[in-house]
């Protein structure tokens, strides 16, 4: 708020208070003690916290937050940023990691999903995808 328009009517916002990323994604587990073990053993992510109720892991600025709840196995419309999905797929294989979906274009570029120790649904995509120009808008 400009100084002499306590108010603020005469203020015009630009991009103050507005999104600019994606902080943190929760997953529903049923032990977030658990659960810590396949992010951080196969997945790689290091663990911020772990304690009876939730846990945060993260490997990069891919943060998830793996918090206690009955409702654990769902689609969670996640997408996890990877370089290359194809070399994702291969290692997660490796690890006896089950897929939902093969590596597959998708119009934001190639994607696979997987399912974490609870079956929940979480989907990696390249970083570097550009939209298919089907779906620019």
């Amino acid at each position: 708020m400009p100084i002499g328009d306590p108010h603020g009517g005469n203020f015009t916002y630009t991009y103050e208070g507005l999104p600019e990323s994606l902080f943190m994604s929760s997953v529903p587990v049923r032990d977030p003690m658990k659960a810590v073990r396949f992010y951080r053993d196969t997945l790689m992510m290091d663990v911020i916290y772990c304690g009876p109720d939730e846990a945060v892991v993260r490997r990069g600025s891919a943060t998830l937050r793996l918090h206690r709840s009955e409702q654990a196995g769902i689609d969670t419309g996640i997408f996890i940023g990877v370089e290359e999905p194809y070399d994702f797929h291969r290692r997660m294989v490796d690890e006896g990691v089950r897929f939902k979906m093969d590596p597959k274009r998708l119009p934001m570029g190639v994607a696979t999903s997987f399912f974490d120790e609870d079956g929940n649904i979480l989907y990696v995509i390249e970083t570097r995808a550009v939209p298919c120009e089907d779906h620019k808008s």
